[in-house]
């Protein structure tokens, strides 16, 4: 199975940064996210995945919210780790393609073929506020502008041959100039000359992750995604994700096997069963619920501080009417539903994974959970997201990695230098190349 590694710098569980084994100061440290990757690595997780917004949001009152720009960060982590894979979040509604293709380039080579990106479209929060607009894109536009954004940036990736330098140094020939490729791209929404000014990624395009579980998600994820993280609460649930994305792969002339599954597991961990439980109580116990009203009510689109803690989660509206992460509010709606929830085992239940499987127990009863999920067709792997951290991150090394070797589960050393090669994906075929060997000259949009 493949292991993804969540990186922050407290934990998943909201108010984390309360533990005493905490480190929240550690958030702008270098030394914090070494040592984790250094951890993730030696435990051979396939990546490091870091998220990214590009807001604070009111709730940092409560919550630790502020985090470092993901480039830079896995750039200076690509200089102290080998080969595990460094896989960056970043909007295709608040960036644009040159400067997302010239990025994952750069972060590419200097790490040697370990790069990803995780495509967001962004329309949760105030983001519009900080980019000049007036409010965020709406649902189907912000995946139709994924959609032609992605394939603008896998043009500029090709934009140079693989065997466009020459280094001639007798005859002064740096590139041959006849395999670096303008892109001449006009549309509605973008207008990009190129060539990119660098030359073609290691792994000919960084991985694709991506993350969305909406009808319009799911339609790029299968379109263009590797990498496809979720949020399932129940086996069953996962499954019917998992055969749903990949039959779409297959619409679109796709391997299924090219595309990677990896629902998010919060877990807790301890040595014995009970151990567990104390740890996770002592989570429960940090919970401000002023935070969890907070930040539910603008999930749900409900006032839920006008109703009793103890009370039933009120009516909440219809998903067709959400605009912002509208899968998620899906799930969690699914989920009020079915376990009939309280407004305080909401929040309770909210905090430690906002909408992914949260699990306490030891390294068996996890390692019989993601077995499960993993043979029985719900998934091709998991990311990671302890709710405590660094603690949560070395309990798993220690603990639950040796149990999954033992099972057979999971490797014991990385398969190849590059994250392709790790995950078992092909190198993609130079679209330029392949068109003037086709016969076909330049490509045009």
């Amino acid at each position: 199975m493949i292991l993804n590694f969540f990186m922050n710098s407290t934990g998943f569980h909201e108010t984390a940064w309360r533990h005493p084994l905490a480190e929240p100061a550690g958030i702008t440290d270098f030394s914090l996210y070494k040592k984790m990757a250094l951890i993730a690595e030696q435990a051979k997780f396939h990546t490091i995945f870091l998220a990214d917004s590009y807001e604070l949001g009111e709730k940092v009152k409560h919550q630790a919210l502020n985090r470092l720009e993901p480039y830079t960060l896995l750039a200076a982590l690509a200089a102290v780790t080998e080969r595990i894979g460094l896989v960056a979040t970043v909007s295709t509604s608040y960036t644009e393609p040159f400067h997302t293709a010239r990025l994952f380039a750069s972060l590419d080579h200097l790490s040697q073929g370990r790069a990803g990106w995780n495509i967001v479209t962004t329309g949760i929060g105030n983001t519009h506020l900080n980019f000049s607009r007036e409010q965020n894109f709406e649902h189907t536009e912000r995946y139709e502008r994924a959609l032609e954004f992605v394939q603008l940036t896998t043009k500029l990736w090709d934009s140079w041959e693989d065997d466009a330098l020459l280094f001639n140094k007798g005859e002064g020939l740096y590139a041959d100039t006849d395999k670096i490729h303008a892109i001449r791209h006009k549309s509605e929404r973008f207008s990009v000359e190129g060539p990119l000014n660098l030359p073609r990624p290691p792994q000919g395009y960084p991985v694709l992750a991506q993350a969305g579980s909406s009808e319009d998600g799911k339609e790029l994820a299968a379109r263009t995604g590797e990498m496809i993280y979720t949020a399932q609460q129940t086996l069953q649930d996962a499954q019917a994700f998992y055969a749903d994305v990949k039959s779409r792969v297959e619409k679109y002339g796709r391997n299924p096997e090219d595309v990677k599954i990896v629902p998010g597991f919060s877990l807790i961990i301890g040595a014995t069963e009970s151990e567990a439980r104390e740890k996770e109580a002592e989570l429960r116990e940090s919970v401000i619920p002023e935070l969890g009203l907070q930040r539910l009510s603008k999930r749900l689109k409900v006032d839920l501080s006008a109703y009793p803690l103890d009370g039933p989660v009120p009516q909440l509206p219809d998903p067709a009417t959400i605009n912002e992460n509208r899968s998620r509010f899906e799930l969690m709606k699914n989920m009020i539903e079915t376990e009939k929830l309280t407004i305080r085992q909401l929040i309770e239940r909210a905090s430690g994974g906002n909408g992914h499987r949260t699990f306490a127990g030891t390294a068996v009863q996890i390692a019989d959970e993601m077995e499960e999920w993993f043979s029985q067709g719900a998934c091709d792997g998991f990311v990671i997201r302890p709710q405590q951290l660094p603690t949560g991150l070395e309990d798993f090394a220690r603990l639950v990695v040796p149990e999954l070797q033992r099972r057979g589960l999971f490797h014991t050393e990385y398969e190849g230098r590059t994250l392709r090669e790790n995950l078992g994906l092909s190198r993609p075929t130079n679209q330029f190349a392949a068109n003037l060997q086709e016969g076909k000259g330049v490509l045009h949009t």
